[in-house]
């Protein structure tokens, strides 16, 4: 079996995604070990629970307010990966960038699903951002990416798989938004499978 960490920051839909095929036999080999959340309130949680995977709750906050730098939580955030056996792990809304002291510790068996793509709206707020590009005549289309994350870059590892996602005159944020969902969805779990 492979072990991955599922790594998430909010609703946990692509988890879900994951944890679906995992229970499909659409992965097969392949074992959500754990599931890590840096927010307390992400529903990803409750859904990690409901399937029964083990689930850390681990924020950077109280590594700001103690003074500790951020390498020391990216490094603690390896050893828990460690401590869980994990092989593979998978960026799934997570919003946090990892630093050298994690991939020094971890390794670079990491994935990362970004709802824009290569060289198009890296970081926070891709869909948004596409949107109000479409919306100023700038462009007609995103997309989707999951690429590999072999060091601090932001959304610029080499890329696993890609889909465009057209955006259609007139159509409102949100139908943009449910549609590029629902190509994550079945992107990071095909991605999975070519990669595992």
């Amino acid at each position: 079996m492979t072990r991955i960490a599922v790594l998430i920051s909010g609703h946990g839909s692509n988890l879900q995604a994951i944890l679906d095929a995992v229970t499909s036999g659409a992965l097969p080999g392949v074992e959500v070990a754990l599931v890590v959340s840096n927010r307390r309130d992400a529903l990803g949680i409750e859904r990690a629970i409901r399937a029964g995977v083990p689930t850390v709750y681990f924020p950077l906050a109280p590594y700001r307010q103690a003074g500790r730098p951020r390498t020391d939580y990216d490094a603690d955030l390896a050893a828990i990966l460690h401590a869980f056996r994990v092989q593979w792990a998978v960026l799934a809304g997570w919003m946090h960038i990892l630093s050298e002291a994690f991939f020094a510790r971890f390794g670079r068996n990491v994935l990362n699903l970004h709802p824009a793509l290569p060289g198009q709206f890296p970081g926070t707020g891709a869909i948004a951002r596409a949107y109000e590009a479409a919306q100023r005549g700038e462009t007609d289309h995103t997309g989707v990416m999951v690429h590999k994350v072999p060091d601090e870059g932001v959304d610029a590892g080499p890329v696993i798989l890609q889909e465009e996602v057209p955006i259609y005159p007139g159509e409102s944020l949100a139908s943009l938004e449910a549609r590029i969902h629902a190509v994550e969805h079945r992107l990071i779990v095909e991605a999975l499978q070519k990669v595992l």
